[in-house]
């Protein structure tokens, strides 16, 4: 008896039977890139070894002009095709299927050869893409079909097409990027012409027994996007054309609504699927924000797909579907959706991996072999460095011995889950914990480990972490608090509050201050607080009153001392959404400040053209910084014994769980 019948039920698409409802959705790593093939095929050798019941490829270009970035991989030469023979091979001898997606990203792509159905530049690129003529469609379109035919030479199970995010198959259905006059153009039937076109043409190319996919965007979220009504007439066409299954696409790349970001709530646009059940007599793929077996499973009893889709989930741990169905869904590695090191990678050019899980991408370098003369190693910290050396040296068979001197694990991930959006962090912590205990980690909380204490053992590992900097500011009087103080649960006075530091820190205490119950555990109040909507009500699922976020319960102003905007290091794909954030609950940003001083009457400044304010306020938080807490690593040394330091003890920088995990594993791994 399982506890996920529904999630471990098979599917029948008539030529095959999948073992399973899970799908792991497309992700593009920068692997192909590369052109380490090995590589490409151990990543998803890998997640077939863990029981998924089929997997989709990154995007994979057409042609020249679709792709995302110039270079951007694709079927181009009978090498590719080898190539690619090499992935799906490592695939089936792993017992899994693999489908590869073609992905045209029209107006997206980062090229002045960009094309689109009209010359409308996109907000998210620098070039204006050229309007295709008829030829050019055709061109496209033929171009579409060969990149899913050489999919079937190369040895793959299906294709899907990507129809949704705002891609170039997506912009042809919407007024938003469609002005043509044209066969291609106008009213509806025309508009999506082009994707049902392709589906046809493709089925008609790589027979019945070939999965076909079709990615289509069940809500826009921008402007003049499809109705709902519309997107039942193209599923249905879609349908009628040949798709196998449809895939749930949620959001534009430019609207200005977060879709997977970890302060989306769980499951948030399910119920965006369920209202096409029954419309087709397909199987419908749900997607977004779906990161344990319990959500799955709940998502498929409840009726609001036929299989789930989840990508994240699989970078943090391959095993996902293996261990739901040996009822140890305890120890699977949790997305939290932070987007760090996978889509933030991806949009700074670099491999994609995970926060949680280094080895992800990395199958083939980052090895955790067993240890061929077993240590006893000492870990001196339980923030993330800590926890992630101790686990990767316990599972090559180490006797490991963490310390910490506070009652709990966890160093300032605990700050971290405290902040409203940050939930999911509640869920690492635990996971940390049930696999200390699962690896026989021997944990000592509560314990100051000094050099006495550390003597005995063949390795220790300092992981002491950070304090808060002190930025030197001269205090008259007020109420001056650190951000520990405030994320630990200390009391702010009054309702005015000054924040020192705009970086990560600044930015988290700040929306701690000006949240009272978070949206991400409430998906209605989410929804009112971005604007979001029933499409069937509105077009393309916006509200027409706009964003209404619940009232501040306090008034913030955040401060830096670096003359930029404040908020440009955060990461790439998750700081406009912490700056909208703030925005919407009226804090006021300042940037290029000097701090005179605090007193009674609040934060004195002084901007560089040497004018001066005083930021009238009840509570001062500094936010300015860490330092890392060496003294016993200094103690150590002192005595002659050799240490290794990891995370904020070693490098003081922003709170960086991706960097000390890595650090941590990576240490482990040769040890």
């Amino acid at each position: 008896m399982t506890a996920y019948p529904h999630l471990l039920s098979p599917l029948d698409l008539g030529h095959v039977v999948l073992p399973n409802r899970v799908l792991m959705g497309s992700m593009h790593t920068g692997l192909e890139e590369l052109g380490d093939f090995d590589r490409v095929a151990a990543y998803y050798a890998r997640r077939a070894e863990g029981g998924v019941a089929l997997m989709v490829t990154g995007g994979m270009s057409p042609n020249r002009e679709g792709g995302v970035l110039p270079g951007a991989a694709g079927l181009f030469s009978d090498r590719d095709i080898a190539n690619h023979a090499r992935v799906t091979e490592a695939v089936h001898d792993a017992g899994g299927r693999i489908a590869m997606q073609i992905l045209h990203a029209g107006r997206y792509a980062y090229s002045p050869e960009c094309v689109a159905p009209s010359a409308i530049k996109s907000p998210i690129s620098p070039f204006v893409p050229r309007e295709l003529d008829e030829a050019g469609i055709e061109q496209q379109v033929a171009d579409i079909v060969t990149a899913a035919v050489q999919a079937r030479e190369a040895g793959y199970d299906g294709v899907e097409v990507m129809g949704s995010e705002g891609y170039f198959l997506n912009q042809f259905l919407v007024t938003h990027t469609n002005r043509r006059e044209d066969r291609w153009g106008g009213p509806y039937e025309n508009r999506m012409r082009l994707p049902v076109e392709v589906v046809r043409r493709v089925r008609e190319a790589v027979g019945r027994d070939f999965i076909l996919i079709y990615r289509i965007s069940l809500i826009d979220l921008v402007p003049d996007g499809s109705t709902f009504e519309e997107v039942v007439m193209l599923a249905q066409a879609v349908e009628a054309a040949g798709a196998s299954i449809l895939n749930t696409g949620i959001g534009w790349h430019e609207a200005r609504i977060p879709t997977i970001a970890t302060s989306v709530p769980r499951r948030a646009f399910a119920w965006v699927t369920q209202k096409l059940m029954g419309q087709v007599g397909i199987p419908l793929i749900t997607s977004n924000r779906i990161n344990t077996p319990e959500v799955a499973e709940a998502v498929l009893a409840e009726g609001c797909a036929d299989m789930v889709s989840m990508a994240r989930p699989f970078l943090a741990d391959p095993d996902f579907v293996k261990k739901a169905a040996a009822g140890r869904a305890r120890t699977i590695a949790p997305c939290i959706a932070c987007n760090q090191a996978c889509l933030d990678h991806t949009f700074e050019l670099k491999v994609a991996t995970c926060l949680v899980n280094p080895q992800a991408a990395h199958e083939t370098e980052l090895v955790y072999l067993p240890a061929t003369v077993t240590k006893t190693v000492a870990v001196v910290g339980s923030g993330p460095a800590g926890l992630s050396a101790a686990l990767v040296a316990a599972l090559r068979g180490h006797r490991v011995t963490l310390f910490d001197r506070a009652e709990w694990i966890g160093g300032q991930l605990n700050l971290a889950k405290a902040v409203p959006g940050k939930e999911e962090f509640h869920g690492l912590i635990d996971w940390f914990g049930t696999m200390l205990e699962e690896r026989g980690v021997d944990v000592r909380l509560g314990v100051e480990a000094g050099v006495d204490m550390l003597r005995g053992f063949d390795e220790v590992i300092v992981a002491t972490g950070v304090h808060p900097r002190d930025p030197g500011v001269p205090v008259a009087g007020g109420h001056v608090v650190s951000y520990v103080d405030v994320l630990t649960g200390r009391e702010v006075a009054g309702k005015r509050v000054a924040v020192l530091g705009a970086g990560g820190i600044g930015f988290d205490v700040a929306e701690f201050l000006t949240t009272g119950e978070s949206p991400t555990l409430d998906l209605p109040e989410w929804m009112r607080e971005w604007g979001v909507t029933d499409p069937e009500a509105h077009r393309s699922g916006l509200a027409p009153e706009g964003p209404q976020p619940a009232r501040s319960p306090r008034e913030v102003v955040l401060l830096q001392r670096k003359a930029e905007r404040p908020g440009k290091r955060l990461g790439k794909t998750t700081g406009w959404i912490h700056r909208a954030s703030l925005q919407m609950k009226g804090v006021r940003m300042l940037s290029g400040v000097a701090y005179d001083k605090i007193d009674a009457d609040g934060l004195h400044i002084r901007r560089q053209d040497g004018t001066t304010e005083v930021v009238a306020c009840d509570t001062v938080v500094l936010c300015a910084g860490q330092v890392s807490e060496r003294r016993l690593a200094e103690a150590l040394e002192a005595e002659g014994i050799a240490t290794h330091v990891i995370g904020g003890a070693d490098v003081a920088a922003e709170l960086d769980a991706k960097r000390a995990i890595d650090q941590g594993s990576r240490l482990a791994a040769r040890i």
